[in-house]
Formats: C-alpha cells, sequence, structure tokens
C-alpha cells in the first residue's frame, strides 16, 4: 500500500467511530450539581431567557420588515413550532437531565459526528445572539441620551458604507459584553440572583407597555391606508415566524437547567409548557400594543418600543421602556453565558473541543478560558456586525438544531432500552416478555408480511429517512411550486400527492412498529406524528429565510469542517495516519475521545 494511506482496517475503523454513540450510562458532570429549582424558578428562568429576544431584539424587525401588523400572527406560528420541539425536549431531559440537550440529544441518538455540527451550530448561535443582544442593549442606552453616544462615534470614527458591517463600531456593545463574561466567570450564584432580580423589572416593564399602549391605541394604524393587517401577505407572515422562531429558545434554559430541579421529570414540563404560554401571550399582547401605537412602516427596529413612545409624545414613557429593555437584556445576555460554559464543559469533555476549554477554576467552577475566550469572539461581533445581519442570522440554526431533535425522538423511540433503563414499576420479566421496540407489531405481521422480513429496526431507519426526506420535498414544493420551479398545474398537484403519499406512508411504517414505552418518564404523545410534524414544521419555515441566511449557515459549517484536523491533533488523535487531514472534518477531531 502507498505510504501515507490508510489500510481498510483503519478506514473502517474510522467510518465506524463516525457513528460512536454515546450511551445514556455514561455519567455527565452535572449530575453532582444540587438539586434546588423549584417549578416557579425554573419558570422564571424560561421567561427571563426568551422574552427580552422577542420583544426588544426580534420584534421591530420583524413588524418593520417583514410582516407588519401580522406580526402577531408570526409569533403565533412559531409558537406552535417551538412547543413540538419543547415535547421533544422534555422527554430528553426526563430520560437523562443535562444542561447541553441539543447536543446530547444528537450524540445519544446520531452520532459523534452529528453532535460535533449540532454542538459547533449552537456555540455559533450562542455567540451571534450575544452580540444581537449587546448591540440591542447600546441602541436603547443611547436612545437614553438622545442619541449622543451614536453622534459621538459617528464624528470621531466615521460611518461605513461595507454590506454585513455597522454603520459604525459599537465600542459599547462590546464592552458590555466582556464585562458580562467576566462577571459571569465570578460564580453561578452570583449570576443566578441577578437574573432573578432583572427577570421581575423586566416583568412589570412589561405590564407597564401593555396597559399604557392599550390607552394610546389607534385602530386606524391596521387599516388599508396604513398598508392594511398584513401587507407583505403569507409569505412574509411565515418570513417573520421563521425568524420570531428564535424567540421562544427559553425552554432551552430550562431543559439545561433540569439536573438542578427538585423533581425534573415533572417540573421540567410544567415550566416548559407555562413559559411557553406566558411568553406567547406576551409577545401577542405587545406587538397589538406596538402597531396600533404607530403605524408598521415608521419603526425604528433598533428600539421599537420606546420609539413607539417616543413618536406618540410619551418620552418619558420611552425612557422607562429603554431602561426595562436594558434589564431583560441583561438577563438574557448572563442566560447565555451560562448556557455557554455548560456546553463547553460537556464538548471539551467528551473531546470535540480544546481540553483547556475544560478546565474549571477550582473557586467559581466556572470554565473561565472558555467563556473568556467566547467573550471576546462575541464582543468582536457585536463590535463590527450590523445589528440587522445578526438578527437575520439567528433563527436558522436554532431551526435547525430543533429539526435534528424530533428525528433523535424518532430514533431513541425505536431502539432497543440499554440495560438498567427498564420502568422500574414494570414486574420483573416484563423485559423480556414485551416485544423489542423497532420489530413489526405482531397484530399487523399478517397484513405486511413484506416488513416482517426485514432486519430488525431496518424498515423503521429507512422510514426515517423517507419521512425526512418527503418532509423537504413536501416543504419545498409548497414553498417553491408556483416560482422558483415553475411547475405546470398538473405538475405542482403531482408532486404535491407524492410527496405527501410518501410522508404519510412513512408515518404508517413507522408507526407499525414497537416502541419502548415507559412509565417512568414523560414521553411525547402520538409519536412519530408529534416529531414528525415538527420536522415538518420547521423545515417548512426554514425555507423562508433568505438566501443570504442559508449562505451564513453554509459559511459557519465549512467553518466547523474546517476546524476539525487542528482539534484532532489537539485532542490527542493519533490513530489515524494525520495524512487524513485532506478530509477536513470533524471526523478527524469529534472521535479523538475513544480511540485507544
Amino acid at each position: 500500500m502507498a505510504r501515507g494511506l490508510p489500510s481498510t482496517a483503519r478506514l473502517a475503523h474510522f467510518c465506524q467511530k463516525l457513528n460512536r454513540l454515546k450511551t445514556l450510562e455514561e455519567p455527565t458532570m452535572e449530575k453532582s450539581l444540587r438539586r434546588h429549582l423549584t417549578t416557579l424558578e425554573l419558570t422564571l428562568l424560561g421567561v427571563g431567557a426568551t422574552v427580552g429576544v422577542g420583544l426588544y431584539v426580534l420584534m421591530g424587525t420583524v413588524a418593520q420588515e417583514m410582516a407588519g401588523p401580522a406580526v402577531i400572527v408570526s409569533f403565533s406560528v412559531a409558537a406552535v413550532a417551538s412547543l413540538l420541539a419543547a415535547l421533544c425536549y422534555v422527554e430528553f431531559e426526563a430520560r437523562v437531565p443535562c444542561t447541553d440537550s441539543p447536543y446530547l440529544c444528537t450524540y445519544v441518538s446520531m452520532g459523534e459526528l452529528w453532535a460535533f455540527l449540532v454542538g459547533w451550530i449552537v456555540l455559533l448561535q450562542c455567540l451571534i445572539s450575544g452580540a444581537a443582544m449587546a448591540r440591542s442593549w447600546s441602541h436603547n442606552l443611547d436612545a437614553i441620551f438622545s442619541h449622543n453616544i451614536r453622534s459621538f462615534t459617528e464624528a470621531h470614527v466615521g460611518i461605513w458604507q461595507v454590506p454585513f458591517l455597522a454603520q459604525y463600531p459599537d465600542f459599547l456593545a462590546a464592552v458590555i459584553i466582556l464585562v458580562a463574561s467576566g462577571y459571569v466567570s465570578s460564580g453561578v450564584r452570583i449570576s443566578s440572583w441577578v437574573n432573578h432580580t432583572f427577570s421581575a423589572i423586566s416583568l412589570v416593564i412589561i405590564l407597564f407597555i401593555i396597559i399604557l399602549g392599550f390607552v394610546l391605541a389607534r385602530p386606524h394604524n391596521w387599516s388599508a391606508e396604513e398598508g392594511g393587517f398584513a401587507p407583505f401577505g403569507f409569505t412574509g407572515i411565515m418570513t417573520g415566524a421563521a425568524i420570531c422562531f428564535y424567540a421562544f429558545v427559553g425552554f432551552g434554559a430550562i431543559a439545561a437547567s433540569s439536573v438542578e430541579a427538585r423533581n425534573p421529570k415533572r417540573a421540567v414540563l410544567k415550566a416548559t409548557a407555562i413559559s411557553l404560554v406566558l411568553v406567547a401571550g406576551t409577545y401577542i399582547l405587545v406587538s397589538t400594543v406596538l402597531t396600533l401605537m404607530v403605524p408598521w412602516h415608521s419603526l425604528d427596529p433598533y428600539w421599537a418600543l420606546a420609539d413607539a413612545f417616543h413618536q406618540r409624545g410619551y418620552s418619558w414613557a420611552g425612557f422607562i421602556v429603554a431602561a426595562g429593555s436594558i434589564c431583560a437584556i441583561n438577563t438574557v445576555l448572563l442566560n447565555i453565558f451560562l448556557f455557554l460554559q455548560r456546553m463547553v464543559c460537556a464538548m471539551a469533555a467528551d473531546g470535540l473541543l480544546f481540553q483547556v476549554f475544560a478546565h474549571v477554576h477550582p473557586r467559581t467552577q466556572v470554565p473561565v478560558v472558555g467563556i473568556m475566550v467566547l467573550g471576546v469572539l462575541m464582543a468582536f461581533l457585536a463590535l463590527l456586525l450590523d445589528f440587522k445581519a445578526l438578527v437575520h442570522f439567528l433563527s436558522i440554526g436554532t431551526l435547525l438544531e430543533c429539526t435534528v431533535l424530533p428525528t433523535s425522538i424518532i430514533i431513541i423511540r425505536f431502539r432497543k432500552a440499554p440495560s438498567g433503563s427498564q420502568d422500574p414499576d414494570s414486574p420483573e420479566g416484563t423485559e423480556q416478555a414485551s416485544p423489542e421496540p423497532g420489530q413489526l407489531r405482531s397484530a399487523l405481521r399478517p397484513y405486511l408480511r413484506f416488513l416482517g422480513g426485514c432486519r430488525p429496526r431496518a424498515a423503521v431507519a429507512w422510514a426515517l429517512g423517507v419521512l425526512v426526506g418527503s418532509a423537504i420535498t413536501l416543504d419545498c414544493v409548497l414553498v417553491f411550486g408556483d416560482s422558483a420551479l415553475n411547475l405546470p398545474p398538473w405538475g405542482y398537484t403531482l408532486l404535491l400527492l407524492l410527496s405527501s403519499a410518501t410522508f404519510l406512508l412513512s408515518l404508517l411504517v413507522l408507526g407499525a412498529h414497537q416502541q419502548q414505552r415507559r412509565q417512568d418518564t414523560f414521553q411525547v404523545p402520538m409519536v412519530p406524528l408529534t416529531p414528525a410534524l415538527s420536522i415538518l414544521l420547521n423545515v417548512f419555515l426554514m425555507l423562508h429565510l433568505s438566501y443570504l441566511t442559508w449562505l451564513g449557515l453554509s459559511i459557519c459549517l465549512l467553518l466547523g469542517w474546517t476546524l476539525g484536523p487542528a482539534l484532532a491533533e489537539n485532542t490527542g488523535l493519533t490513530e489515524l495516519d494525520m495524512s487524513w487531514n485532506h478530509l477536513q472534518g470533524p471526523g478527524g477531531m469529534a472521535f479523538a475521545r475513544g480511540l485507544e
């Protein structure tokens, strides 16, 4: 064999590592944390981590550029999609309490390669989200000081006219990120106390906005003279829903803290449901108030709520709202950093990031190196990138994560439960007597004999692949059938019927197989229908995002794909010949852990 080329055995071993799964029995570093959080505290955590994003960062942009007053419908559709994803989160958290849920879900069900890609996307989303939060924080503080900060910076630095870049460097946004990263590095207890304080202030401000906003409401602002209720049509509403989806990521904070809950099996489900209802109701009420106070096209997306009160001559109310937005954004920033420190520790401990990121300070129990490095990167993004560009890049990564999650739930449901994870309430011998998950139901074998000859779980794997493929095809036909595809009516109808029939047939094949049934944990109802609807709706929303957003996602994935060999060398990948670096991927890095 030529020098430098790996043997067939090494190649097979390499591909085997690409699919290495993390078993449910493997201990995680978070299980030693003290269980002290109640349902109320988890609910406040979810509301605090969610409400600031939608109100002060996304609402103005969606109303002014995408949906108009129909932003109400956009938030409602996003809430439904978030609820489906949240149910999958809760089931997985009930099975394996952890603080890095999207990453671990993928690791357990789909393997290390996909786990790295999802973890990489989550980290990038956190960086972009933190940068957007900081820029919104800066704009609201600047509004309190009558935009003197912006005028001073433009006068002494100048105005940039470069795509994707801000008109001027936002030094204040960069500073607040550095301060927040240093603050979180001081310890979780202090940050949690500040989180509750800021959440309480934010809720008071929201009540103030709703009450005074309805007093100042003008129904004329929804009339046809101002553009109507849905000036951008159905496409604009769905595009707004895709952007608004990121406004409901707070249930991820609940899932991340479930390991510290007193009764995670019940508390996480209740807190997730309550927080989603509260947040969705808040978004609908506030967006109604916002678009009734002033015409949607006159809003300033950088500080829309405060600007609406200024336009109506209530400058004092605008100052209060700006101050409240700063408190809410502080809460979101702290939650982003708290989530980052857990993700960084988990990925570094698994060998999927630089090992130095897993080093925890002995006094604060915080990965100081990882937090400070990511804090500097986040500050750099906030300093240079345009606010609108940051907002448009936020949602696609979250939608992709929440598409992988229901797929993982389906995989786990039809997989044999690991030993020791059976329902403790079941009588002895039940495990041996009950049908194995992934096998065809005995009652249906006489009618589905062509599936009975398949290997166990082989038909499930094929059906799941067809389900995802048909969901993507169906969504593409629905979104692009009349425009980009240029199909005749009969071709459009035929494609629509074929993709719909394939989707339903794959659902029926999955439903014909035995699933795991456990009484000791929460399980998503109506599997595989509920996860399948989540996949279908998430992909539908993703396809409404702009080409620029998809380009940004592709660049991020390419960056992670290129970074793989460097991480592989850092984590000690020595078994495979390094001439395989031309593979350029997390394959070299993602499986350093466990290569003896």
